[in-house]
């Protein structure tokens, strides 16, 4: 038998049980989150919706960010009221509330735009649910298992909820294959059994206090998080003869309001007797440093993940003989190595670390991250696929290293009747920088590719017979069309030339090339290039700063 911090005396099985149910409920709620972006060409074309088409452009955005807006969101919040009334409560509703969430996304019974407005709204609800599993989950085994096991624990979770992030792209290509429902199916079976399993079989192990629910606090932080990325979201949509938002009014007034809305909660938090989060945890050096280098890490991470699946899709499978309707899944599959690396090296590092202490896995693990990305920009764009491999799988190991570490540096850094509060900003820091690195990382990439794509698309396409006039509309297009329509696994010469008739007019032969696999690929891979080098340089520069806010987390120090 083992007694918790609270007096609690459980079976020495616990805690195995309180890892397993955990682990699925993040492993389900992290795939959910990727799931779509693979299979969103399935889904569109399901309920019978261009996504490309500029007026649709916003649900092809909502579909993608609701359900990373709302993580990044409210997971503060969700531990915070974990601490109040219960964890395992708080947890338990999560997964009933993600369980029917799928149910009414497979479900949906309407088409085109309705259709997309039922989708993105029961994204956010399930978002909602998601939050709850990931807000709660590391608090719960911060309880239930002892300090000198709770890294192996702790890092079992983290990363399988980031290896969800890239099960969820394979998985969304395997599914959407067979019918773009079965994208939301998957889910309902794993949110019923483990709903019913968490409700017969989880305790409350941790500390709960009594408190009110500062108010002031959750709307300040929800309305402020989620203005200014919002903001940063619509900063790559195109503005005017700009090819991005960032001089729109709107943009500008979101980030303005949302950084005003930020501050009022901090200065409000100071106040409040029993405020949502207490700014003195980050006087707490091991948990600020963590959480900064938690932050930019998510940011490269997740350029790295969108920016590869571009590079994939757009670039190197059609080049290799694949067509584009099929990249999406064969870009989730050529990026497994970055899977694997996570699978080998989290529950590895978590054990070390409660031996040795966060500092020296989670420095190192984010040098071999940065490293990666150097080594990923010195690639030529169309890469041999083993050394392109042995990159990901670095990259992945030092993530790895990174992860399970830091968070049980964080959760161990805190006092029990905090655990709730500190897994949810945790989730945060891990959720914005995961939005963030949309708005940060395709801004960069459609700034690199509107100085040379307009020209290079121009000239490409005049010498294959298609109008002057007509070529220099179709370069004049927002480079962003051209991005999305990669993601999308169309290709996108086929589609801009589309309308109006032009490919049947030009001879068959012309029209052959410029419908090819090769032709863009060849057209854009210097520009792209470009653009891909500012983009890892920038992801290398920021794990090299995680790793400096890692090395002075301080050493390694008594856990709670």
């Amino acid at each position: 038998m083992t007694t918790t911090d609270t007096g609690t005396t459980v079976g020495p099985r616990y805690k195995w049980v309180a890892l397993s149910n955990t682990t699925l409920g993040v492993l389900i709620a992290t795939v959910d989150g990727s799931i779509v972006i693979i299979s969103l060409p399935a889904i569109f074309r399901g309920i019978g919706l261009d996504p490309l088409i500029p007026a649709n452009i916003g649900y092809l955005l909502w579909m993608i960010l609701g359900y990373l807006l709302v993580s990044a969101v409210l997971v503060v919040a969700l531990g915070r009221l974990g601490d109040i009334f219960g964890r395992v409560r708080m947890y338990n509703m999560g997964f009933a509330i993600f369980a029917c969430a799928s149910l009414a996304l497979s479900l949906d019974p309407l088409s085109a735009g309705p259709g997309a407005l039922w989708l993105i709204g029961w994204r956010i609800v399930q978002a909602f649910g998601g939050s709850m599993l990931t807000a709660n989950s590391a608090a719960i085994l911060t309880d239930a298992f002892p300090a000198r096991q709770r890294g192996m624990a702790l890092g079992i979770n983290q990363i399988t909820a980031l290896a969800g992030q890239f099960i969820g792209l394979v998985a969304g290509g395997l599914l959407a294959a067979i019918d773009w429902r079965a994208v939301f199916w998957v889910s309902v079976p794993i949110g019923v059994v483990g709903t019913v399993w968490s409700y017969r079989s989880l305790r409350e192990t941790g500390q709960r206090r009594a408190a009110r629910i500062d108010w002031i606090g959750n709307l300040t932080f929800a309305a402020g998080t989620g203005v200014l990325l919002a903001a940063i979201t619509y900063g790559i949509q195109p503005y005017g003869e700009h090819p991005t938002g960032w001089t729109s009014p709107w943009v500008l007034g979101g980030l303005g309001l949302g950084v005003l809305l930020l501050i009022v909660f901090c200065v409000a938090e100071t106040k409040i007797a029993e405020p949502m989060f207490r700014l003195a945890l980050f006087r707490v050096r091991a948990f600020a440093a963590g959480n900064l280098a938690a932050l930019l890490t998510a940011v490269a991470r997740g350029g790295l993940q969108f920016m590869l699946i571009i590079w994939l899709q757009g670039i190197w499978l059609p080049l290799h003989g694949f067509d584009y309707e099929d990249t999406p899944l064969w870009a989730g599959i050529y990026m497994l190595p970055l899977t694997v690396g996570f699978l080998l090296a989290g529950p590895v590092s978590g054990f070390l670390s409660d031996r040795f202490g966060a500092r020296p896995l989670s420095t190192t693990g984010l040098g071999i991250v940065a490293a990666s990305f150097i080594g990923l920009l010195s690639l030529p764009v169309n890469f041999s696929y083993p050394l392109f491999a042995v990159l990901l799988l670095c990259s992945g190991v030092g993530q790895g290293m990174f992860s399970a570490p830091n968070t049980s540096a964080i959760m161990s850094s805190v006092s029990p009747e905090q655990r709730g509060v500190a897994s949810g900003m945790r989730s945060t820091f891990q959720n914005s920088g995961t939005a963030l690195s949309i708005g940060v990382f395709f801004s960069l990439m459609i700034s690199g590719l509107a100085g040379s794509l307009p020209l290079t698309l121009s000239n490409g396409l005049q010498s294959q017979g298609v109008p002057t006039a007509v070529a220099g509309h179709v370069a004049a297009l927002p480079p962003v069309s051209t991005l999305f329509a990669t993601f999308l696994g169309n290709n996108p010469i086929e589609h801009l030339l589309a309308p109006g008739g032009v490919l049947q007019a030009l001879p068959q032969h012309n029209a052959d090339i410029l419908t090819g696999k090769g032709f863009f690929p060849s057209l854009v891979s210097a520009p792209f290039h470009q653009g891909l080098v500012t983009v890892f340089t920038a992801a290398a520069v920021m794990a090299v700063v995680a790793a400096i806010a890692s090395l002075l987390r301080g050493r390694h120090q008594r856990s709670y």
